[in-house]
């Protein structure tokens, strides 16, 4: 897997801004005052946010769905052009010594659901049953990653409503105490920090991570179509050019690289991928 393009200096380097500009506007307004600084609010919203998310899903659940969102970030998987001339040289493979001969590439292929594929196809199954367990696949990887999705969704969404919870308990307290203006002047801050941590929690953090998995799992849904499409018509026995004519279609005009060689010039261009 390849580095993801996300900067992670640059993540970290605007959060960390954002923090302080928030906190110098805090200083300014306040003539010095710290009020930013409170962690009670700060640990209100996490423990309210951890805690229920532990009651709404088994630990294995939230665990997975961290480590899928930390890989969202720290890889990225092969572009669609990749895949894509890997698959045309599988097919060229195929042409010139078989399909028995694929089962050498097997190893060198990067992609698991690409070489389980190629596993299938070199094993002798047939194009239903290609397809429709490579579907499968595809399908059960889909409600996977919706579920990891969703966890961030509803971490958002307890985050906010554990800094409503938390300004609430602490307004209550105020009124309670409505005769004492140097309490009430000391639990406001308190109050608002709260609330704006919950939605930072929720805004800045939780909701990005959702939108970066949705946006991976689009990524990797197309992939594993292309590659069961290929791999489809490589079984058929799909003339190169047709295959490559077929599966660019998934890829962007931009990067498109068909060329219409002739089968000579693919088989030369074999010739020497084989003798390198």
């Amino acid at each position: 897997m390849k580095p993801h393009p996300h900067s992670w200096f640059g993540i970290i380097f605007f959060t960390l801004i954002f923090y302080t500009g928030l906190i110098l506007c805090s200083f300014w307004i306040g003539a010095g005052d710290h009020s930013m600084l409170y962690l009670v609010g700060f640990v209100t919203v996490l423990a309210g946010t951890l805690g229920s998310a532990i009651a709404s899903y088994p630990t294995v659940e939230n665990t997975t769905a961290l480590k899928v969102a930390v890989n969202s970030y720290r890889t990225q998987p092969p572009t669609k052009k990749e895949i894509v001339d890997a698959l045309i040289n599988l097919s060229q493979k195929s042409h010139v010594d078989g399909l028995l001969a694929l089962e050498s590439e097997e190893e060198r292929v990067s992609v698991q659901f690409l070489r389980r594929a190629l596993s299938m196809l070199v094993d002798g199954f047939t194009v239903s049953e290609l397809r429709d367990m490579m579907n499968n696949e595809t399908l059960f990887f889909q409600q996977r990653r919706a579920q990891h999705e969703r966890v961030f969704r509803h971490l958002a969404r307890l985050a906010l409503a554990s800094g409503i919870a938390g300004s609430v308990v602490v307004l209550i307290g105020i009124l309670a105490n409505s005769g004492d203006n140097a309490m009430i002047l000391g639990a406001i801050p308190v109050a608002l920090t709260s609330l704006l941590h919950g939605i930072i929690l929720a805004n800045f953090l939780f909701i990005p991570m959702a939108e970066n998995i949705c946006t991976k799992t689009h990524e990797e849904l197309l992939i594993l179509k292309l590659v069961t499409e290929g791999i489809t018509l490589i079984s058929r026995n799909y003339n190169t050019l047709r295959l490559q004519t077929a599966l660019e279609s998934f890829v962007s005009p931009q990067v498109r690289d068909i060329q219409h060689k002739s089968f000579k010039e693919i088989h030369d261009q074999y010739e020497t991928f084989r003798h390198t």
